[in-house]
This record gives structure tokens, sequence and C-alpha cells, in this order.
């Protein structure tokens, strides 16, 4: 065949994602945290990754409930995804969260999304069940500990 005769044909095909990297999906999942473990709405970078951490396994979200009951974080490091950096900013553009000087707010209208994914009994089952269980007892203080011994390599 010659050059002018051959033609090359692509087709788009949908691509799966996982749910966990779906910003949709991480954008509830830490509007969940500052609404139901958070105080006054509001949570450090550091902190909203430890509870995007200790969702991805039981083992790592049984540490955590243990740690709110203990008062005592016994968690030396965990991952920064960023899976969550990107729906942070998806957030802030969409007006559910703001940032402040210690991290990131909820805003009005992201109350009102988080209340709304808080009533679905359908949605978010394991994460609600995992806040629920640790309320606000994992605090700032508690993960500034742990993250003061990191070392910056």
């Amino acid at each position: 065949m010659t050059e002018a005769k051959m033609r090359l044909l692509f087709q788009r095909r949908p691509a799966p994602i996982m749910a966990d990297h779906r910003p949709l999906y991480k954008i509830c999942q830490f509007l969940l945290v500052l609404r139901m473990a958070s105080r006054s709405g509001k949570s450090s970078l550091t902190r909203m990754h430890l509870f995007n951490w200790a969702f991805k396994r039981s083992d790592r979200s049984a540490r955590i409930i243990e740690a709110a009951k203990s008062k005592e974080l016994r968690v030396t490091a965990w991952g920064f995804d960023p899976a969550l950096a990107i729906a942070l900013k998806y957030g802030i553009a969409e007006g559910l969260v703001r940032t402040v000087s210690t991290g990131y707010e909820l805003t009005d209208r992201g109350i009102a999304l988080a209340d709304a994914v808080v009533k679905d009994k359908d949605i978010f089952g394991s994460e609600k069940a995992i806040l629920i269980s640790i309320g606000k007892d994992i605090t700032e203080g508690m993960v500034e500990a742990v993250a003061k011994d990191w070392e910056v390599i």
C-alpha cells in the first residue's frame, strides 16, 4: 500500500478510573472529615491526609479510632495522596472550602453538601462509621506532635 492510501483510525474509549481517584469522591470524603471530625469545620492539610490514609484500609482506620480513644496518636507516618490535593483544589474552585491560615475551612456551600452526604444512608457508609467512632478526638495537636519529628530529606 502506498502512503496515500494508508489510514489509521483511532477510537476514543472510556478509561475506568478507580473511585478513590475521582475528584468528587475525594471531595465528599474531605467534606465529611471537616463536618464530622473537625472543630469549627477546619483542618490542616497534614490532618486531612491522615484521615485520607486511614480511609484506605480497615487496619489503618482501627489505629486512628484507637488513637482517638486513647488521646495518643501512635502512627509515626502516613501517606500524602496527590488525589486529595487535586480534590482540595476543585473544592476551593467550587466554593466548598476555603483556605485559612491553619489549612482548610468549610464554607456554607460545603456545609450544605456535607450535610446532604451525611443524610444519605446509601453513600460513604464506612467513612461515616469511622468518623462517628473518632468524633473530634484526633486533634491538630496530636497530628503536629507526630509531624514535628518528620525530617525532610
